[in-house]
Parts: C-alpha cells; structure tokens; sequence
C-alpha cells in the first residue's frame, strides 16, 4: 500500500529489472517454478500532476522559490506572534501569487491529461486466444501481439515479426520523431516472416532477449529464440527489427509485431524533454537583487530594534503613564522579547522584498514570447514555418549573446546537394548540362580539351560502343575503362539507405547519359541529401537504382535489369565515418562497396590512382565541395564465410555488442581498391555573409563548428563572410603529440602579439582540438580570444558541446548560443545557454531539443538584435522597477518609526499595504515590459552595433541598480519628509477644524508615492499605445475611486475601518492637493534634469539613435505638411485658373 502511495505520488518509479526477456504472446514456459518479469503497462504520461499530488507537488515546487517561502515564514511569524500588521497583509499577497501560478500549471496540466486519453484510449488489435481482438492501447502489454495497418501509427515498441509481403519487409517514416521524411524499411526475421495470419502466429514460440529501454532512437540490441520442431534458432534483432511507437506505417498493407516497450519506457517516451534547465544572466542578477534587499531589511529590523530598546532605556518612555505593563510583560525575558521585537519589525519592513516581482517576470516572459512566433519577418513562406518558442525562460537572454557557434551544413547552407564533379580512376570529370565532362585528354585524345563521356546504354558489346558512342576511346583499352565507370556509378547506386516511392520504371534508364531520367516516374527519398543526389546523379548517367525487393537490389545498365543480392549492411556511424554495403553479384562474386570520408577511406586503400584522387578531393574542397570516396573489395568464398561468422556473433551478442561490430566492420573495411571521388555543392543560404558581417558588428564572435574536411569548411567560410580575405588565418591542423601541440599553440600565441593585423582567423580540427583539450585549455583559450572568426572542422558531435563548454566556464564567463539543424547538433544546443534549432532538412530532433526554432540562419539578425534587445530592456527595467517602487513603498515605514518611538505602529492601512503590488502599480510596468520598443525596429536591424550597448548585462550593472536603489530612497524622504514638514504640524488644514491624523498622514504619502511611481514609469516609456495611457493612467483613476469606495462607506464584514472618511477629508484640503502636486513634480524633475543632462552630454548610442529617429520623425512630418501645403495651393491655383477660363468662356 506504502510502494503504492509513492509511486501515486510520483516518488517511486516501478523497479526495473536488469534483463528483459519477453515470451512471445505471453507463453511462458509451464516447468519449473518460474516468475514473470513485471513491466509497466501502456500508459503514456505527459502530464506532471495527478489528483492525488498536484497540491503537495504543486506547493513543494512554489516554496522553492527564496521570495516565497520568505513570505511563507513572515506569514507564520505573523500568526505566532503579536505583530503591527495584519497576517493578511503578507497572506493574501502569497495566495494570490501561489494561487495564480497553481491555477496556470494546473490548467497546463489538465490539457496534458486530455491529451493523454485520447492516446491511451485509441482503438488497437491484438492477438489473443488465437483471435484478433480490440481493445485500447493503455491495454496492451510486453509480449502482446499487435496488429498494425496502412498509415496507422505504432502503439508501443514492436519487434517485427511479419508483413502482408513474403520477405517480411515493411516501410515507415519516423517524421514525428525525429523529423525525417524519408521512407525506411524495416525487416523480420525469415522464420517470423511466414507467419502472415492470425492463425499462424499463434503457433510460434518464441522468446526476445534485449538490453534495457533506453532513449537512443537509432541503437536496439537483442535476439530471437525461435523454438521450430523441438529446435531452437537463434536470431539477432537490431534496429531495422524495431518499430518505434509515434512511427506510422507506409506502402505496407499490414504488419504483426511483439510489444518489447510499453508506456512511459517506449523511446518515444524516453525522449520526452523535460523544460529547460538553463538560467538567465537577468535571473542571476535578480537572486543577487534580492539578497542585498534583504541584508537591507534585516539590517532596518536590527537597526530599528536597538534604536527602541536604547529609546525605553529611560523611565518615563518604558513605561509612561498611559501604556503601562502588565505583571506578565513585566516579567517575560528579555532576549525573547528582543527577538519578539526583532521579528515584528521585520514583518513591519517585509514589503521592501517584492514578492509579486516573480508572478510579473513569469508572465511577462510568458506572454512576451508569443510576439516571436506573430513576427512575419521570421516566418518562411517556402517552408511554411514560423519561428517557434519552446521556453520563454531565456527570451532576454537573446539580447545578451557574445559566441555564436553554428553548424554549417544546413545551417550556414541550404543542404540541397547538387552533384557537380567526381574523379574515376584519377580522372576526374564534372557535369555539363547532364553530362560528364573530362577535364584531362582522353586516350585518343592528346590536345587535352574537354571530352564528353557519355552513358552505357544501349551498349551492349564494345564494338558498339567505338562505333556509336560520343565516348572517344581505342577498342584495347575501352573494355577496362567502360568497366571502371561502370563499377564507379554501380557502387554509387548500390551503397546507399535510399527508398522508392514510384515503381514506374520501365522508361528509366535506357537512353543516353545525358537525361532519359524522369524524376516524376522515379522519385528517390533519403535521410541524407548526399545519398539523394549521388544516387540521382548515377541515374541521370545510365545506371539506374531501380529498388530493392527484399534482399535484392535491382540496378538498369545497358538498358537491361541487373539484380544484387544484399547481404550485409554495415551502418554509417561517426566514428568510422563511412558505411558498406557486402552484395552478391549476378556472376556470384562477393563484393565490398564502401562509401565515406577520404580521411577514412584512403588510409585502408591499397589500390586505385590514391594520390591523383586526393588530389582532386583536395581540388574540390577548395572549391566548397562535399566530398566523398567511393573503394571496394572482392572477397573469396572462404573470406565471406570468415566474414558472415563474425558479423553474425557480433549482432547476437546481448553484451559490449557495439564495440564487437566495431571490431568486426575493421576486419572487413580494409584492403580496399580506391575507385574514385564524388563532390556535390551545397549552396549558402540566403543573406548568410550579410548576417554574419552584422553578428561581428554587433561584437559577437562566430565560431563554426563542422564535419567537414578542413579544406571545404574554409572555402565555405570565406564564401560566407566568416571568414575574409584581410583575415589572418592561422592553423592548428593535424596534431600527432602533446608537445607537439603545445609548440603549435606557442607559435600562433606569438604570431597574434607580433602580427599588428586588425583580425586573425583560427582553424583547427578535431584531433588537433582534442590533444588542445586535453592539456592546454589556457594556452588554446588565450589564442582563441584574440581571434574575432574561428572554424574548427572534422568536429563529432561531443566536441562541439566541449567547445562551448569550455568558452562557457572562461573567466569571461561570456554567454553563449548554439545554433544548428541536425541530430548531431543537440549536444552542443543544449550545452549552450541559449539553443536555436534550424527547421531544416536533416529532421527536427535540433529544433526539438532547442530554446527556440527558426527556419533560415538569416532570421538570427532579428532574433538577436530586435526581439533580444526589446526582451533585455524591458526586464532590466521591470526588476530595476519593482525595487526601487518598493524602496519608496517601505522606507517612509521605516522613518515615521523615529516619529513614533519604535512602536511598530504601521504607516499605511492594511488593505493598502495589501494592494499596493498587487493592484495600484502592478499593470503600467507589466504592459511596459511586454510593449515597450524604446527605438524603431528597423533602426535595431540596421545598426547592429547599438547591440554592444546592452552586452555584458550592463542594464543590471551594479552600478545602475546603486542609482534605481538611491532613487527610491530620495523619493522616498521626499514623500515622508515633504508631507511632514508641510502639512504635519498644520492645524488648520481641515474644513472642521480637525488636525491630521496618523491615518491621513499616512494616506498622503501613500498617495504621493502611488502617483509618483506611476509617473516614473510614464517618463521610461518611450513608445506610447492607446493600452500604455489605460492602464497609466487608469491605475491612478483607479487608486482614487477604489479610494473614495473604501473610505467613504461603513463596510459591515470589517472589525475595524481605520480609513472611515479619511481618504475624503484629505481631498477636501487645498493644502493636501499643493503638497501632492509639488511633492510629485519635486521627485520627478530631478530625474527629469538627470535624464537631459546625459542625453545632452554623455548620450549612448542608443539615445543617439534615438534623437536621430526623432528628428527623422520630426523632418518626414514637416516634408509631408508642406507637399500637403504645397498641394492645397496647387489646387487654389488650378481652380482660380478654371474660374478664370470659364469667365472668359462666357465672355
């Protein structure tokens, strides 16, 4: 019952077992005394509260924040002990922030739980009692057979076990996982495969072992025991056998599966991500803010306490003749009294800590985050994407960056690859107008021109081929060279992941290189552009890539179908950096096609033209190419069968199976004979060198971060600005030692200080980076800092999020921003404190796992230099606000005690104690902090250096919050002592004779502050709406007639109405309304003459900006009142003339 309740509670997660071994349809063996491994059932869970624990969670959650478990405990201290204010002056302020914070999670919450049903009870077919029954997927358990249809999404994590075709293959598309739109085929094991019907199924036996859920979409490991005929097969399962919950089924009629993962332990679940994390550079200062206010209130509390005990050290004022003690006052202690005193001054002061101050953040940068995704300059029409926002946490965090580390491909590029040249042979040829071109003389060829190289079709013996054929060649030597190019684009159209949507191919490929290929009969989807458009290329020059059946390939050359048998797929991964694909040729040899970097595939190389094709890899990098090698390997029969034993022990095996394939793919990828090179262009997105060229101005450094060769990431960085021509570019590039590195940096460290050069540019790779890493972060640091543009290239994954870490953790401590489109950009997007996410082509799992998405690298400019600064301005000024209106608020409080011999008599009526945050000056500042735009847009875009202005969280320097903290204490002797010496010793201010009282006392000041306050916050507004005046103006019509209400009627549920008619006699004073009026205008125009003094003599750039802005405005009004006067004069003109023809007329 206990485990219950926690688990209720959500404290105790189910236990999980070490193994997880699933008996097929739930068979489990009938000997022995075996126990059923336990799993959680299909239940998906996205919600964060239940009934049971959303209060307890809810608050435990709240209390965490300093301010209000703060006010929690002046609360408590208010009902224990005897105190000037009522508990509901610190009570009701906490329950409306407390209320108003459960209410929004928990309306966020019950949204989740609707969601949740409508996927928990969604109909499915499972396979029970040798029938097909329905029931709904919370229903489903590990073991079930489950039954899936054409464009039906998975309910759990299934292991195939069959399809409606007799390979057992089917298609699906993982779009809502990681955004890939591409077509994969997954396959069952070929005992499983047969089995098609119910009936069928339900004779297998049959038992899945598999590692433990885990959150990686693209790593399964396991096996199949299969019991046939008293015999047990065994049979590896890895990813292709998994079918993850939110794919959808495609091209497949139907499927049969095993549930592996149920519920929150499905991948999908697993990767849900949980809110950010990350803290903004305002948050910190905030905390800071708010532990010196309240070094400031305890010190008042103390400085008040000792001041009363040293007052009542004399007789008469300890105990005078009209308070005298009681016997139990008498003789109570001392030091519980101090600490009773202490206490009671400390709730009189609490409200100098502002506790609405985090409600109105929360909400600001709630509703303020809503304005990036309305913004059309960030939406893509082409796309149809608009920018997207997945936490508001960090929105003032985008004015504030200093690094940009960006991805390159897709990010700096469009990721549309476009096959422009490859080298066959060291030969090395480029496509013009859909055919091939040698660069180099052709055997029979000696002048060196151009030569077309045409296709293979309709070639069906070498004679044809001299005879008919635009390819020059001599009839000895053609058979080798047409065999080269064959074998070159044959390991093109076979080493790939690519999928089929059309089978009209019969026109396909039967005629000339230069195009017969109809992309509209033949349409190719891949996970990688890459793959797609060498795939396509091959197409376009005759060897066609017809699909795959099973495990047959089936490739068009010579105008006839030629079929593969795939035997092995060794999966790209980037470590090895390269993938293989081990076919069955139709003459029955074995053969190795191997696909990859050239840095992974030359150095296994043994035969080939190898220096001529780096060569030319080389050649096509500098022209900001993305390169790829193409080799392959023929194996003997005794060779394959070494080679499918392996790879067979390895799949199987349950533990360190990665690192067994490691092993074994090494074993196989050697010995290689070096066919060619491949290069297709990436283009640049638009305006990428125009969005770099203003990040540096604005005094942000751009760092790159790529895979690719050292050679294409500079091109391509020269190409986009990142790099410039006057740049010096200095090199940390193939490091062997520790020492070695350390010379390196040594020499780069000197060459910046004796190099009087404006700007260096740094490139380094990543096993230079990494020995830099390892042990000489300082030295690296040093030479990076001085360098305005760096590129680091043949970058995994991991190292970019080191990168950013250690730029992070610098003294500098400067903030950061991570901005790709890829799987493997997450690591350094989440890394960095801010992470923007590229919609782009290579999936959404960046977009997913970042702070905000945007479709083009261009939209960066707006993001940062408008949005970024709006955002950063308005919250510096809303926290700088919310302290000094509650320095003026609390210090009046603080002096009358020395008027009223520290008697903790309060100041202000509880009802206005109560209000005065939450409703009297709440709403001017939060409309502010969500309108304000102190300078045009377009000026913020077009002058990206009025973005050094706000770096450097300089808006919440000390220094600014020293001169917001003084103002409010000027202002607020000016309220205290202003009404004091005015009107507090008049007595004749009232129409009746009366004196003021303490009550009417307080109500001025408190009057004069609200106005004040207020008007302060008209005087920092600079762009003014029809809402700004409202609630402006509104608060103080507000506070008056609330006022009136308040003081003017005998309310029955109040014990005691202080303000009974007080608020109404004051207004009826002449003199009240001249101390208002002159107090308020004294406060304001020194900050008025502050404020035209600087923008006089030291103005920013941003105030520069801004009279520029404003004599533009002024200059375009004049201009258009004078064309409109010249207009009208124009037209008196013109009249007078027709009345003076038509006068004529008559005459």
């Amino acid at each position: 019952m206990w485990r219950w309740v926690r688990q209720q509670l959500g404290f105790d997660p189910p236990h999980q077992s070490d193994t997880r071994t699933i008996y097929i349809a739930n068979r489990f063996p009938q000997y022995g005394h075996y126990t059923p491994q336990k799993f959680i059932d299909n239940r998906i869970i996205s919600s964060k509260y239940t009934v049971w624990n959303f209060v307890p969670k809810n608050l435990f959650e709240q209390f965490r924040r300093v301010a209000n478990f703060y006010f929690l405990i002046i609360f408590l201290v208010q009902l224990m002990i005897d105190t000037p204010t009522s508990p509901v002056t610190s009570g009701l302020p906490l329950f409306f922030v407390i209320t108003v914070t459960a209410i929004k999670q928990g309306y966020e919450d019950w949204l989740r739980h609707i969601s949740d049903n409508e996927v928990n009870g969604a109909p499915v077919y499972v396979v029970r009692s040798g029938g097909l029954v329905t029931t709904r997927s919370k229903n489903i358990r590990v073991g079930d057979i489950v039954r899936v249809a054409k464009n039906e999404i998975f309910p759990a994590d299934l292991v195939l076990l069959s399809s409606d075709r007799l390979d057992g293959s089917c298609h699906v598309t993982t779009a809502s996982l990681d955004g890939e739109t591409n077509l994969k085929t997954h396959v069952a094991v070929p005992e499983t495969a047969v089995l098609q019907t119910v009936a069928n199924l339900d004779t297998l036996i049959a038992v899945v072992e598999c590692q433990q859920p885990e959150a990686d979409l693209y790593r399964f490991m396991g096996r199949m025991t299969i019991t046939q005929q008293m015999e047990e097969i065994v049979r590896p399962l890895g990813p292709e056998s998994l079918l993850l919950r939110g794919a959808r089924l495609k091209n497949t009629k139907e499927i049969f599966g095993v549930a592996v993962y149920t519920g929150m332990e499905t991948k999908m679940a697993l990767n849900y991500k949980s809110k950010s994390q990350k803290r903004s550079a305002v948050e910190k200062s905030m905390n800071t803010f708010l532990i010196i206010y309240l070094i400031i209130l305890i010190s008042e509390a103390i400085i008040s306490t000792i001041l009363k005990y040293t007052w009542q050290a004399e007789e008469k004022w300890d105990e005078p003749w009209y308070n005298q003690k009681t016997e139990h006052q008498r003789n109570s202690s001392k030091i519980l009294k101090f600490i009773s005193d202490f206490l009671a001054f400390l709730v009189l002061y609490n409200f100098i800590i502002p506790i609405s101050l985090y409600v109105t953040v929360e909400l600001q940068k709630f509703l303020g985050s809503f304005f990036i995704g309305w913004d059309l300059d960030l939406y893509h029409e082409e796309s149809d994407e608009k920018a997207q926002v997945n936490t508001s946490d960090l929105n003032e965090e985008l004015g504030q960056v200093e690094y940009v580390f960006t991805d390159k491909t897709g990010t700096l590029t469009e990721n549309e690859m476009q096959f422009r040249e490859c080298s066959i042979n060291g030969t090395k040829y480029q496509e013009i107008n859909g055919r091939l071109v040698s660069e180099g003389p052709t055997p029979d060829s000696s002048e060196g021109n151009l030569s077309y190289l045409t296709s293979l079709s309709h070639v069906n013996n070498l004679s044809h081929l001299a005879a008919g054929s635009s390819f020059r060649t001599s009839p000895e030597n053609g058979t080798e060279l047409i065999k080269e190019h064959d074998l070159f684009f044959k390991a093109v159209s076979l080493c790939h992941t690519v999928q089929i949507s059309s089978v009209q191919t019969d026109s396909i490929g039967d005629g000339p290189w230069q195009s017969s290929f109809a992309p509209a009969q033949l349409e190719y989807y891949a996970s990688s552009p890459d793959e797609k458009a060498l795939v396509e290329a091959a197409a376009r020059f005759g060897i066609v890539f017809v699909g795959n059946s099973g495990e047959i390939m089936e490739v068009k050359t010579l105008g006839k179908l030629e079929r593969y048998k795939l035997l092995h797929i060794l999966e790209f991964d980037p470590d090895r950096r390269r993938m293989s694909v081990i076919v069955q040729a139709p003459s029955g040899e074995k053969l190795l096609f191997v696909k990859g970097a050239e840095s992974s595939i030359l150095p296994e190389c043994i035969g080939g033209e190898i220096e001529k094709t780096k060569i030319h890899v080389d050649e096509f990098a500098l022209k900001g190419l993305r390169t790829l090698c193409m080799a392959y390997r023929q194996f003997t029969s005794k060779e394959y069968e070494e080679i499918n034993r392996r790879l067979f022990e390895a799949r199987t095996a349950l533990q360190q199976r990665e690192e067994k394939l490691a092993g074994v793919f090494q074993f196989i990828e050697k010995d290689l004979i070096l066919l060619g090179a491949t290069a297709v262009e990436d283009k640049l997105q638009d305006k990428v060198r125009e969005t770099i060229e203003a990040l540096r101005m604005a005094g942000i450094k751009v760092w790159v971060l790529t895979g690719d060769k050292h050679e294409t990431a500079v091109s391509v960085s020269l190409s986009c600005g990142h790099f410039h021509r006057t740049m010096n570019i200095l090199e940390l590039l193939n490091q062997k030692s520790d020492s070695e590195c350390a010379e390196k940096l040594g020499q780069l460290a000197r060459r910046i200080r004796e190099d009087h050069v404006i700007q260096h540019g740094l490139v380094v790779d990543g096993t230079s980076l990494s020995l830099a890493l390892r042990e000489h972060e300082k030295l690296f640091m040093d030479v990076c800092r001085h360098c305005s543009a760096v590129m680091c290239c043949r970058m995994a994954p991991l190292q970019k999020a080191k990168v950013i870490r250690l730029i992070k953790i610098s003294p500098e401590k400067p903030i950061t921003l991570a901005i790709g489109d890829g799987a493997n950009d997450v690591s350094m997007i989440q890394e960095a404190h801010v992470g923007i996410g590229i919609m782009g082509k290579e999936g959404r799992q960046a977009a997913r796992n970042s702070d905000y998405a945007i479709a083009r690298f261009k939209f960066l400019s707006k993001l940062l230099f408008v949005h970024g600064h709006f955002y950063y301005i308005r919250i510096a000024t809303l926290v700088q606000y919310f302290f000094y209106k509650n320095v003026c608020f609390i210090t009046p409080q603080f002096l009358y005690q020395f008027y009223c011999l520290f008697s903790q008599q309060t100041l202000y009526d509880s009802v206005y104690l109560t209000l005065y945050n939450i409703c009297f000056t709440s709403l001017p500042i939060l409309i502010y902090s969500l309108l304000e735009q102190h300078i045009d847009p377009h000026v913020l875009q077009n002058k990206p250096t009025l973005y050094r202005d706000i770096s450097k969280n300089r808006q919440l320097s000390m220094k600014t919050f020293l001169y917001w903290t003084t103002l409010g204490f000027s202002h607020a002797f000016i309220f205290f002592f202003g009404s004091y010496f005015l009107i507090g010793k008049d007595t004749s201010l009232l129409g009746n004779g009366q004196m003021f009282g303490n009550w009417t006392f307080g109500t001025l000041v408190f009057t004069v502050m609200v106005i004040t306050v207020t008007a302060k916050m008209a005087l920092e507004t600079h762009f003014w709406t029809w809402i700004n005046h409202l609630v402006t103006w509104g608060s103080i019509l507000f506070y008056f007639v609330f006022s009136l209400f308040y003081g003017g009627i005998l309310w029955p549920f109040l014990s005691s109405q202080n303000m009974y008619f007080v608020f109404i006699q004051l207004l009826s004073s002449g003199s009240a309304w001249f101390a208002i009026i002159l107090m308020v205008f004294t406060c304001l125009f020194l900050d008025i003459v502050k404020k035209v003094f600087d923008r006089q003599f030291h103005p920013t750039n941003i105030e520069k900006a801004q009279m520029e802005e404003d004599k533009g405005s002024v200059s375009s009004a004049y201009e258009f009142a004078e064309s409109k006067h010249r207009g009208e004069d124009s037209g008196h003109l013109l009249a007078e003339a027709c009345s003076q023809q038509d006068s004529c007329c008559t005459h």
